[in-house]
């Protein structure tokens, strides 16, 4: 079993192959990719090992096979469904970040209580009621979803989620979800992100302050 962290990884080397393949870069040393994700090449070494891809002496690894032997592990050979829940401010930015972005994932329904929303298509995404959550998810076979609700309303939304199906869901509300180890959660915490931020940017404005007063 390949761990979260692994997983983490090798989509963010995909991104980066990619960026790189579209620069016309054909292939990469193990070095190279760490220092670009402030990383270890041994680390880089390792993670490449769990998909049976190895390098080659000198020349390192080749960008478009490495990409391929990465989305062989990472995509599904069947495409993946997600329904959203939300469509607030955050919920339709959510949706516009990933419409039409992947070919093997997309996000196939929204959800919302708000009547001016429902029957209607956002972002080439049709919105539909609450009340057909469960018979859209089965009839679409989704098997993802996304929640963009307040923080008051995400365990409920997580638990009809669950009702319906859904075994895997990606939270963006500020709050942790109680759920059955059946279904896994990751939770996208942009408050404490953000305060994280905040606080860092705090400290270097402080050691430049110092760096500039002892001169």
């Amino acid at each position: 079993m390949i761990s979260e962290k692994t997983v983490e990884r090798l989509s963010l080397y995909r991104r980066i192959l990619c960026q790189l393949r579209a620069e016309g870069r054909e292939s990469i040393l193990s070095h190279e990719l760490a220092a670009l994700l402030h990383g270890k090449a041994a680390q880089v070494r390792r993670d490449f090992m769990q998909l049976g891809y190895s390098g080659v002496p000198n020349s390192g690894y080749n960008v478009r096979r490495l990409i391929e032997s990465i989305s062989d592990l990472l995509d599904s050979p069947r495409m993946q469904g997600a329904a959203l829940v939300g469509l607030g401010h955050l919920g339709l930015a959510i949706l516009s970040h990933f419409s039409g972005r992947w070919r093997q994932l997309a996000i196939r329904a929204a959800f919302d209580t708000d009547p001016a929303k429902v029957n209607r298509t956002h972002h080439g995404c049709r919105c539909y009621a609450m009340d057909d959550l469960a018979p859209v998810v089965r009839e679409q076979n989704i098997d993802i979803g996304v929640i963009a609700v307040p923080a008051e309303q995400a365990q409920g939304v997580a638990e009809a989620l669950c009702r319906a199906g859904i075994s895997g869901i990606l939270n963006f509300a500020p709050v942790r979800l109680r759920l059955p180890d059946t279904v896994y959660v990751d939770t996208v915490d942009l408050t404490m992100s953000l305060e994280k931020v905040a606080y860092f940017a705090r400290q270097r404005v402080s050691a430049r302050h110092q760096a500039n007063t002892a001169v």
